[in-house]
């Protein structure tokens, strides 16, 4: 499964990459079909299928059969940026920045006895993808090549889990997970200073990393009918090794050993309460700690930098809220929807690299039985982001290099999530 995502960049890349991850910042809210036909609401308690090891390992304690689920999500992306412009000088605009991605999962639970079960499971939490390199293209003019270029990221989580059953109310869980991420990131282009063209080289990177971060949950039945869980994800510190190449002078490019890259924590809350034979509704409260996304800072240069920092940020905590309803039609089909406000990360200082904005989601999905072993789930979420001015500074365009010069766009991303998941029970 890891060689599907050896084109991507575990870290590098959101130094300067655009939204395409479609959730706050560069996380991705996309682990199961069944997820995506509710907004994710209620998914660290429902435990309708394994994917609950994604949001909440204390949720294996609700199962008293192994069961596996795998599928895939395709994410139709659209990220516009338009009216791109610095004083008189004017960029254009990109109809469609980011290119449609797939993101496969695969879960697996298996209680030991009426006490433990224990669980593993691979899935995405965070990507995004641009490629903003052409609105370089065609100008008798300097362009902020320090803004736009080609990015690709996604990262995997390889996650196994235990849970254990205190009693008939009260389930715990915890989780070690190991991220692995790899890919490229290039920022370069034509220059032209004192009437002297040249080629400029600023980023060039390829680069992976591993890193180890964990999570913890508790699951809570009141009854048959009613429950809540409560999970909370360590996330690491991404180092990304490899041909790492910087160029924070302008005119000196220099070799890095590493790329360190802060990933936000996730908390969440989550409710399912079964209000009639048929019908159910669930909700989620999900706060990721962007506000320790700082800067992006590279380490070990081969010249005259120990480490240096590409880019500060200063992003701001985040909330994702959702809500949702599931009816059982009959014994081989299940219908549910959902919908979600999405709080977007950025604070003061904004960015053509990461233009976050709020969003709002709106799911629709089924479950088909085939029998009361195998299942097929099928979910779809339109996203809706707003267009948000973004105004930033490059320090590769005006009169002369280092001195800040304010770009100004618009930039509205939206996307189309299809996902189809198989589960079966033993």
């Amino acid at each position: 499964m890891m060689t599907k995502f050896n084109k991507t960049l575990l870290a590098a890349a959101v130094t300067l990459a655009s939204t395409q991850s479609m959730a706050a910042g560069f996380q991705l809210n996309s682990q199961s079909a069944t997820g995506l036909g509710r907004a994710m609401a209620g998914d660290a308690i429902i435990a309708d299928n394994a994917s609950v090891l994604s949001r909440n390992p204390a949720a294996m304690a609700l199962f008293d059969e192994k069961t596996l689920a795998i599928g895939a999500s395709y994410a139709d992306v659209q990220v516009e940026v338009s009216d791109v412009h610095y004083g008189d000088n004017h960029l254009g605009s990109m109809d469609n920045a980011a290119e449609a991605k797939l993101i496969p999962n695969f879960y697996y639970i298996s209680p030991i006895n009426d006490k433990w079960a224990y669980g593993v499971a691979a899935f995405s939490n965070y990507g995004t993808g641009t490629d903003l390199s052409s609105l370089n293209n065609g100008h008798d003019f300097n362009t902020p090549i320090d803004l736009l270029g080609n990015t690709e990221v996604t990262t995997i989580n390889f996650n196994a889990s235990m849970s254990y059953r205190i009693n008939d109310s009260l389930s715990l869980g915890l989780g070690v997970d190991a991220v692995y991420g790899s890919g490229t990131l290039t920022r370069n282009g034509e220059y032209t200073f004192l009437g002297n063209p040249m080629d400029l080289n600023l980023v060039d990177v390829e680069a992976d990393g591993w890193a180890i971060g964990g999570i913890v949950g508790l699951a809570y039945e009141i009854n048959e009918n009613h429950r809540i869980g409560l999970s909370y994800r360590f996330s690491p510190q991404m180092d990304a090794s490899g041909d790492i190449m910087y160029n924070p002078g302008l005119t000196a490019p220099e070799n890095f050993n590493s790329i360190e890259i802060p990933i936000a924590d996730i908390a969440q809350l989550a409710g399912f309460h079964q209000l009639t034979e048929k019908f159910a509704v669930h909700y989620t409260a999900q706060w990721t700690q962007w506000s320790s996304f700082d800067n992006i800072s590279v380490v070990g240069g081969d010249i005259n930098h120990a480490n240096d920092v590409i880019k500060d940020y200063n992003w701001e905590d985040s909330w994702f809220l959702s809500f949702g309803a599931t009816y059982d039609i009959n014994e081989n089909w299940t219908v549910r929807a959902g919908i979600a406000s999405d709080q977007g990360v950025v604070g003061e200082v904004s960015s053509l690299s990461i233009p976050d904005s709020d969003r709002m989601w709106y799911s629709a999905g089924f479950t088909y039985n085939f029998n009361d072993k195998s299942s097929i789930d099928f979910g779809y979420t339109l996203v809706a982001g707003e267009k948000v001015h973004v105004l930033e500074d490059s320090k590769i365009v005006g009169a002369f290099p280092g001195i800040p010069t304010e770009v100004s766009a618009y930039t509205e991303s939206g996307a189309n999530y299809f996902s189809l998941q198989y589960n079966h029970t033993f």
